[in-house]
């Protein structure tokens, strides 16, 4: 049985420590998500048991936030379907905190401290705590017009009760106003006092864009003292709208949600086959504190809640799919969020996590671009420390394929080369091109070090 702790969250940082503190997300961010497991349901016991598992099995490998996605505020999650029967776990002045059923260790002597023994317990195992939240006001708060703290203004002076997002029951929209502002930092100030590093907020990024309110929440961010990565939700962001969220977050989402489907008809969910498109036009704008998030990685054990899908399952990607699905994400230079159940972790999800040479290239790539798309057959490219080089080869299609390459052909420069093949671990030296067969869906991903 796991012990709840008890503790005070950390402080907030100074706002001279905050103007000195290092860049948010110098690389991409790489963790654990609760969403395609468990969907709204999470709680508490499940949430710390994955922690340990993240701790154990995928921190070495440099995989450091764990968060709680949507719903940790819902008393009975499984209503979702019927709007008007949901329950809400609410403070004083309307800012939605855990409930104590399903997360035990906010109540502390009669009073919900929200999820400061979480936070302060995250940090202890070495890791960053994030949580996801829909932008905008509680409607519950504006029926009841609680006071805002810290200010004149009341719930009802913030929100914008005719913008609804479309696709979510609990919130109202937020006004751009002193009292909107007034919301958002009452609201960053109470998550810095929980220790939150990583906030996703959706229902901001695409249908609808909301620039007003990313502006907003980023200012609190900054009032709150706390460095907090921001990660926008949900995609496709727009391309022409690339240099503003590159100024206000350190990640958004370039789709809809991804599940774990290599290609289908429907318009949901994204597929993996889907982004390779997606990705090749969002990498030039991936840089230190700013990262293109071509979504989770649906691999392993999903279950007991996952959102999409047929129930509790093993990822439907075959192991050749998930090895594509996370070479295309690293090479892309997205974020690495984990989706799976991580104590049902197998060796198989663990080697495919794990292998270096793919992380090296997420975390360490200078510069990636797609430099070729011929039929079924796609190549990226990564510059990476010291002088080296990574290639991609995919196979996008249903039928073998044979690929054979000058290096200097794909944008590389001449000479002969040490090939290292990051999934087979083979090696050959002094190559100066690229011959491989692929099989359908597959990909051989190649680091290149001069002789």
């Amino acid at each position: 049985m796991i012990v709840f702790g008890i503790g005070l969250a950390l402080a907030p940082l100074s706002q001279a420590q905050h103007a000195a503190a290092p860049k948010l997300a110098p690389r991409p961010p790489m963790g654990w998500n609760s969403w395609d497991s468990y969907g709204l349901r999470v709680n508490e016991q499940q949430f710390r048991e994955n922690v340990s598992s993240l701790v154990s099995k995928l921190k070495p490998a440099g995989y450091d936030y764990a968060v709680i996605d949507e719903g940790w505020f819902l008393k009975n999650p499984e209503s979702r379907p019927h709007p008007e029967l949901l329950q809400y776990e609410l403070d004083a002045n309307g800012r939605y905190i855990p409930v104590p059923a399903r997360f035990p260790s906010a109540l502390v002597n009669g009073k919900n401290v929200g999820f400061t023994p979480v936070g302060r317990w995250v940090h202890s195992q070495g890791l960053k705590f994030g949580i996801h939240i829909v932008r905008g006001i509680p409607r519950e708060s504006v029926k009841q017009n609680l006071p805002i703290e810290g200010s004149k203004f009341t719930v009802t002076d913030a929100a914008d009760q005719t913008d609804a997002c479309p696709w979510d029951p609990t919130n109202w929209g937020v006004k751009d106003t002193p009292a909107g502002q007034a919301w958002y930092d009452a609201l960053l100030k109470q998550y810095a006092s929980w220790g939150v590093d990583f906030l996703k907020v959706d229902c901001i990024s695409d249908h609808p864009y909301k620039v007003s309110e990313i502006k907003q929440i980023k200012l609190a961010i900054q009032r709150s003292g706390r460095p907090i990565v921001l990660s926008l939700s949900p995609g496709p962001t727009a391309i022409e709208h690339a240099e503003e969220v590159i100024s206000l977050s350190q990640m958004w989402r370039i789709s809809n949600d991804i599940w774990d489907v290599w290609e289908t008809k429907a318009s949901f969910p994204r597929t993996v086959k889907d982004q390779f498109a997606l990705a090749a036009q969002w990498s030039k704008f991936a840089g230190p504190g700013h990262w293109p998030d071509a979504d989770m990685l649906p691999v392993g054990e999903l279950r007991p809640s996952p959102d999409v899908g047929p129930g509790p399952r093993h990822t439907r990607l075959t192991p050749a799919e998930q090895r594509t699905h996370l070479s295309l994400w690293a090479f892309a230079r997205s974020p690495l969020i984990v989706g799976a159940n991580l104590t049902l972790l197998d060796d198989a999800t663990v080697s495919l996590l794990t292998n270096k040479e793919i992380l090296r290239i997420d975390q360490t790539a200078m510069a990636s671009r797609q430099v070729l798309h011929e039929g079924a057959t796609i190549v990226w490219t990564a510059d990476l420390p010291g002088g080296q080089y990574a290639v991609g080869v995919f196979n996008v299609g249903d039928s073998p394929v044979s690929f054979q390459r000058e290096l200097t052909a794909l944008q590389l420069p001449a000479g002969k080369f040490h090939l290292r093949n990051a999934w087979q671990g083979s090696e050959e030296l002094g190559a100066s091109k690229i011959d491989v067969t692929l099989d359908p869906h597959s990909t051989a991903v190649f680091v290149l070090q001069r002789n």
